[in-house]
């Protein structure tokens, strides 16, 4: 009951397109360790052939646990996946090798991909429909992207690109978070943003009354 609602979950959530593997292959391997099956991915048992002695036994023990946690794996991966991905993947009769597979396809970045990546990151700008702290969630996964990527911004990069998200009308945020000596890192931005945007919004629910 667990692993389906464990399942079930996850297909509420991104799956693998072919351009989210970095992450992608990170939040598969929780689930599976929550599962208590993650090291199906590391071996494969062969199945023994038939005997009646004690070690026959065990070994047909062994084995029938590994296959019952490689269809809990096989099951899980195809279903973080698109359709399309499906298709292509179901072959394999082991999670260990659908998982290598995957790994071989997706896991190298290539200059160009990561240079999309850079360009997307470096231009990113604030949605009207997010809040500040939905934008600022955004940038964050765009920059544990390029982590993985092997592309790690320094403090002083990622608060630029951060000030430079900002839309029309933050101009004194921008000033004040481009000069205050304070704040160097990402997380300086993100309490001040907020702060910030709950002081907008707390005078946008309290406006002042102008008095004749």
């Amino acid at each position: 009951m667990a692993a389906k609602n464990i399942i079930a979950d996850l297909n509420k959530g991104e799956k693998l397109n072919g351009d989210n593997y970095n992450i992608w292959h990170w939040k598969v391997q929780y689930i599976l360790e929550e599962q208590q099956v993650l090291e199906i991915l590391n071996f494969v048992i062969v199945e023994p052939k038939q005997g009646s002695t004690t070690q026959h036994k065990r070994d047909q023990k062994v084995f029938q646990t590994w296959k019952r946690k490689n269809n809990i794996v096989h099951i899980t991966l195809l279903s973080c996946m698109t359709n399309k991905l499906i298709y292509e993947f179901e072959e394999y009769a082991t999670a260990q090798g659908m998982w290598n597979a995957l790994k071989k396809k997706f896991e190298n970045v290539s200059d160009t991909k990561l240079k999309q990546l850079v360009i997307k990151f470096d231009n990113y700008k604030k949605r009207p429909e997010n809040n500040i702290r939905q934008h600022l969630q955004e940038m964050s996964n765009m920059m544990l992207e390029l982590k993985i990527a092997r592309h790690v911004l320094n403090d002083q990069q990622q608060v630029q690109d951060v000030v430079g998200s900002l839309p029309m009308g933050w101009e004194y945020m921008n000033a004040m978070l481009t000069h205050n000596d304070s704040i160097k890192t990402f997380a300086n931005v993100q309490r001040h943003q907020e702060l910030e945007e709950d002081r907008l919004m707390a005078m946008s629910n309290h406006p002042k009354v102008n008095m004749a």
